[in-house]
């Protein structure tokens, strides 16, 4: 077989038939690939909404697991483990994905063998009006919104795809290993980093990964992800995953990420003068409290 979309979810109710169904109706041959749910330890009706899915769409192959131990990377671990397909995508839950998104992704592995790993656009699509504060930089933040152009080329620079949105041969798996369970969303835990800790090993493996511009899929932001208290939460969380990621490395690897945010520092208060002489206060100024938070959360404080 040659593609596993793996799909791990969490009480995404809303989203998760929707996300099914967006690859169920590609346009790309259904003995090609599989799709793979990961429930870990939904509380709402996940598994009805999956059990009608394959009532559904009868010609998809489809497969069900609970993962019980509780954790995004335990989830995508265990979607790595019963996969069958060649190339593992891992798509987002509350998201749905660009039509030929498959014979894409297809196509850009028959013709690039040497590369191991590549994703795609994401586009934020809010469900509630987007707030004045909103920015590009942050936009990043909460919508997770990926843009690198219009045509194929290599991620530079320590950029990477979003892990929502990525596909990798799974060889890489068995070569680099899986996704660190000390990192990565826990229930509605905001811990992340899983990603970057795998694409930081790639690099040191010398691989490379690829931007691919019809690999896209549509984010759906809820109200919630918008709200101050997310807001705080989420950038706290960020520079917490930090320092257990570099701690995880070695103690140099966590004082580099220090220095490192001295001079994010630097650049996010050029920005608020940006924005104040746009006369975007607002957006400036968020961007300063994003950086307190990082901060607080990278020196557990």
């Amino acid at each position: 077989m040659k593609f596993s979309v793996i799909f791990c979810t969490y009480n995404r109710e809303k989203y998760i038939y929707n996300a099914m169904k967006s690859v169920a109706e590609q346009d790309f041959p259904h003995e090609d690939y599989e799709i793979v749910v990961v429930n870990n330890n939904s509380t709402d009706s996940t598994e009805d909404i999956c059990n009608q899915f394959q009532q559904d769409y009868p010609q998809v192959n489809f497969r069900y697991f609970v993962e019980t131990n509780q954790g995004l990377s335990y989830a995508r671990n265990r979607g790595v483990e019963e996969s069958r397909g060649d190339i593992l995508i891992f798509v987002d839950d509350d998201a749905t994905v660009f039509d030929f998104y498959l014979s894409f992704v297809s196509a850009f592995f028959e013709a690039h063998p040497a590369i191991n790993a590549c994703g795609g656009p994401i586009i934020p699509v809010y469900e509630t009006k987007k707030p004045q504060w909103l920015s590009h930089y942050t936009e990043q933040l909460i919508g997770g919104a990926l843009y690198q152009g219009s045509k194929v080329k290599p991620f530079k620079n320590g950029k990477y795809p979003g892990g929502g949105n990525s596909a990798f041969r799974k060889i890489i798996f068995e070569k680099y290993g899986l996704f660190n369970v000390e990192l990565g969303r826990k229930g509605t835990g905001l811990i992340g980093a899983e990603e970057k800790d795998l694409y930081d090993r790639l690099s040191r493996g010398n691989e490379q990964f690829y931007y691919l511009p019809q690999m896209g899929i549509y984010h759906y932001i809820s109200a919630k992800k918008l709200t101050e208290e997310h807001f705080k939460e989420l950038t706290y969380s960020i520079g917490k995953s930090e320092r257990i990621r570099t701690k995880g490395v070695s103690e140099e690897a966590y004082k580099k990420r220090v220095w490192a945010e001295v001079k994010k520092w630097i650049g996010s208060i050029g920005l608020f003068f940006f924005y104040l002489l746009k006369l975007s206060a607002v957006k400036g100024w968020r961007l300063l409290e994003f950086r307190w938070y990082v901060t607080k959360g990278l020196l557990g404080k």
